[in-house]
């Protein structure tokens, strides 16, 4: 059975339409096992344990069952993430599957695996300051400017002038994170021009850790006397922050909350309940399948594929490679592109309020 698995076809939709290659690797050498080390950054950001983590290691059994795959979690510390990388290099690491714990910080692991002649994978996070192989991201400028518009429709429908805007961004260090806000602005930044909006709470959260996210939310509402018209964010589980904020307060579902990303069980729950109103499904299935067919050619001395590459992410070494992969915006309007997917099901979503006018019709 394992044969055929070998020959399994990679055919990811991306923007470019790069990636209908066969993954199907070259026959592996009788070099013995080979070693993939998978650097997670924390676990504040629940998909990379919950969903990237298994669905990276199961793909490249298929792609590649000579490798083995260590997962070591840097949980939120850079430095933690160093001495891990280093470790790996002293373990006799093949390939580094890498998401950075703060990129600001990763300079010293990338320059590490590089002398060691390690090649590194990035994986949804930048990393700079070094040099890296190839990078596998959603596109995060498309991400902000699905996010901004879809704030922006919300605010067009409120009624007057100078609504109080709320604003929690992720982590600073995240070439991501910066990217969100350059999308969000575009949209945003009109509205406080023309005096649409006034931003009167913001800030960027360490580690996107959602209890940072919540506090920071209630914080903004004992000052503005919770007159505050919409929370726009970065990804679900800030929101999820937020939303617990506003719960505690008997507003979750009457003050919006926007900016989810990720698409999350616990946001999309949220969604049907009617208490977060957005997030950007990105198909985690297919980041991870890119990133597994990447490092199988790297491990069979392959390199990475031209034909995969549709962009380049410049890490203040150089231009690294990278895949860009495509979002999608999912309301409780459209709900269903999920469920199709395959990720999960109705029941799973309207678990928690069965009654909710999403989910009646639904189980």
């Amino acid at each position: 059975m394992r044969a055929g698995l070998r020959a399994f076809c990679v055919a990811v939709s991306v923007a470019a339409a790069a990636l209908g290659a066969c993954a199907a690797p070259a026959p592996s050498a009788d070099d013995g096992a080979k070693k993939v080390y998978f650097f997670l950054p924390n676990t504040t950001t629940t998909r990379f344990t919950e969903r990237d983590e298994p669905l990276f290691t199961d793909f490249l059994e298929l792609f590649a069952p000579e490798a083995t795959v260590t997962v070591r979690n840097a949980k939120g510390d850079p430095a933690r993430q160093q001495d891990q990388v280093e470790s790996a290099i002293s373990d006799g690491a093949s390939v580094f599957v890498l998401i950075s714990a703060d990129a600001r910080f990763s300079g010293g692991a990338l320059t590490a695996a590089a002398r060691a002649h390690v090649p590194v994978v990035l994986y949804d996070h930048d990393a700079v300051g070094g040099p890296a192989d190839v990078q596998v991201i959603f596109d995060p400028l498309e991400v902000g400017r699905r996010q901004g518009s879809r704030a922006a429709d919300l605010i067009a429908a409120m009624p007057g002038d100078g609504l109080k805007i709320a604003r929690v961004e992720g982590n600073l260090g995240e070439y991501g994170t910066r990217q969100f806000r350059l999308g969000q602005d575009e949209f945003l930044q009109p509205l406080a021009d023309s005096g649409k909006i006034r931003v009167v709470c913001e800030t960027a959260i360490d580690d996107w850790d959602p209890a940072e996210g919540q506090a920071f939310a209630d914080q903004c509402l004992t000052r503005e006397n919770n007159d505050v018209a919409l929370f726009v964010t970065m990804n679900d589980d800030l929101a999820g922050g937020i939303v617990a904020a506003l719960a505690d307060r008997g507003l979750a579902g009457r003050i919006p909350v926007t900016g989810g990303q990720d698409a999350n069980l616990a946001a999309l729950q949220l969604i049907a309940q009617g208490t977060l109103d957005n997030t950007i499904f990105k198909n985690l299935s297919d980041q991870a399948k890119v990133a597994a067919h990447l490092t199988t050619s790297i491990l069979h001395g392959e390199g990475v594929p031209e034909e995969m590459i549709n962009g380049t992410i410049d890490n203040q070494y150089m231009a690294v490679p990278t895949v860009f992969l495509p979002v999608q915006n999912i309301t409780r309007d459209n709900l269903d592109v999920v469920v199709n997917s395959g990720f999960y099901t109705w029941q799973q979503i309207c678990a928690p309020d069965p009654a909710s006018a999403v989910c009646r019709d639904r189980n």
